[in-house]
């Protein structure tokens, strides 16, 4: 099974080639060779269709499964040697490089990468040149992604000190990572040793990281679904603050988008909305984003917040 992302990036662009050069190709056979369980092949499979046949986007990879064998339908859109622009040659040497300065990251992958940006340098000739005068620096993020991906291939514990903006406190706990994920911001999901349960973190909420010599050993759980975004990839707990919001007939969207644990019929045609969240702070921008459509009820401090915010801004328009 592969353990990271970029041990998955690996495998999805060798099925490409795989699965081009043997149309019709049996699930079991394809699992059997790329070393992972059927059900990892199907996952990898509802991703690659998202993905462009062109590195500016355009039509999408035509591929799909009966559960048995797997078809490609637009093979021929991708059989052409890529062909760069100066300026996706100079975004993918910046990006490479930028990417090779990361903390944390093995040195196979490094070396492979520094052999790959050579030959690019290569063949991009004065578009190199140009990108040589620019830099691309990763905030504290990229290092902690570069420990996580690294624990999760050595299968290790870490040590984290994380700031909850539900309690505005920073912790320190012992976790198991599992995997990576990205939905709008970065996260880890892992079993946490202080909470003895399975826990999401934000990695740019991580204070501090450290790669530990004991061995990772999370128990036995089930992944969540990550298509399934209506679900919530960062689900709320008990714990978690409570929030109630009325929105007004042009506001009922938010029932559709957030979680919630009831919403009630208002007069005039708008929705109370009662829902939990480890980050309340960040219904202010879900206030200043509804305006008239909608306004936080409680708790008191959290409306007073966001009415606060909206006023200044209000005063900066003015300004």
């Amino acid at each position: 099974m592969a353990g990271n992302a970029i041990d998955q990036t690996r495998r999805m662009l060798s099925l490409v080639t795989y699965l081009r050069e043997r149309p019709g190709a049996r699930v079991a056979d394809v699992a059997r060779a790329f070393g992972i369980s059927e059900d990892e092949l199907i996952s990898d499979l509802d991703v690659l269709p998202l993905c462009g046949t062109s590195f500016r986007g355009g039509d999408l990879l035509d591929i799909d499964t009966d559960g048995e064998r797997i078809w490609w339908h637009n093979p021929d859109d991708v059989a052409e040697p890529l062909r760069l622009a100066a300026d996706e040659a100079t975004a993918l040497l910046v990006a490479a490089r930028a990417v090779a300065t990361l903390p944390g990251l093995r040195e196979g992958d490094r070396d492979a990468l520094l052999r790959a940006t050579a030959k690019l340098e290569a063949a991009a000739g004065e578009a190199a040149g140009a990108s040589s005068r620019l830099s691309v620096t990763f905030e504290a993020e990229g290092g902690v992604f570069a420990d996580v991906d690294r624990a999760i291939a050595e299968r290790r514990r870490l040590w984290l000190r994380y700031y909850s903006p539900a309690r505005d406190e920073l912790t320190e706990r012992e976790v198991d990572p599992i995997r990576l994920f990205a939905v709008g911001h970065t996260y880890m999901e892992a079993w946490c040793r202080l909470s003895e349960a399975r826990r999401t973190f934000r990695l740019d909420r991580v204070a501090e990281i450290k790669l530990l010599d004991e061995p990772a050993d999370p128990p036995p759980i089930e992944l969540r679904d990550l298509s399934d975004l209506s679900a919530g990839l960062v689900q709320t707990g008990a714990e978690d603050p409570e929030v109630v919001v009325e929105v007004g007939p042009g506001g009922r969207w938010v029932a559709e988008y957030y979680p919630h644990d009831s919403a009630e019929e208002l007069p005039d045609g708008g929705l109370r909305i009662t829902l939990r969240t480890p980050d309340p702070g960040s219904l202010r921008r879900l206030a200043l984003r509804l305006g008239r459509d909608g306004r936080i009820v409680s708790p008191r401090g959290l409306a007073d917040s966001a009415r606060d915010a909206a006023q200044r801004a209000l005063a900066a328009y003015g300004e």
